[in-house]
């Protein structure tokens, strides 16, 4: 008896220790979300790939480049999670993220070209777009200075599972670094 009794425990502890495993929660969904631009999964470096090779402006030296900045600004990226509210089956998660800040570096350009637009043309003297993205990118590219935003990510669940559903353009900017604090 004691033996069936012993056996009935292993596999009622075993039970629970396999197959009653931790439910996932909005909050958790959000940190391994967030990880996933800070470890630059696959799945974030194909958005990434996608968003910068469909801006038609950029020519392919000027992509690579772009692709690199924003590669070190998701792998730099640092985040806090601030708080939940669960609303039946959906959730809103505050994060407050650290960023490298290339609106001011994008900013401080486009007024360095007001200022300075001979610096931009080519041998005949007409402007060369080129030249500008060369100076603008590099720039960005040693950019040090951060700035922090917060988001608020909706997160759904579905078949017991928590998503990050599909951020806004503006969270996206955030992530980016290029969104325009300014105009709040």
């Amino acid at each position: 008896m004691k033996k069936l009794f012993f056996c009935f425990l292993l596999l009622f502890c075993s039970f629970l220790l396999i197959g009653c495993g931790e439910e996932m929660t909005p909050r958790q969904a959000v940190r391994d979300y967030m990880e996933s631009y800070v470890t630059l999964d696959d799945s974030i470096v194909d958005q990434l790939n996608d968003y910068v090779d469909d801006n038609e402006e950029l020519l392919d030296e000027h992509k690579k480049t772009y692709k690199e900045i924003l590669r070190t600004q998701y792998s730099s990226l640092t985040y806090t999670i601030l708080n939940e509210r669960v609303e039946g089956n959906i959730a809103y998660v505050d994060v407050e993220i650290n960023v490298k800040d290339l609106h001011k570096i994008r900013k401080e350009t486009n007024e360095y070209y007001a200022n300075n637009k001979d610096e931009f043309n080519n041998d005949n003297g007409i402007y060369d777009v080129a030249k500008f993205i060369t100076f603008q990118l590099d720039k960005m590219k040693a950019a040090t200075e951060t700035v922090k935003y917060k988001l608020e990510l909706k997160v759904v669940k579905s078949d017991d599972d928590w998503d990050v559903a599909q951020l806004s353009n503006s969270d996206l900017e955030k992530i980016h670094g290029i969104y325009n604090y300014e105009e709040e």
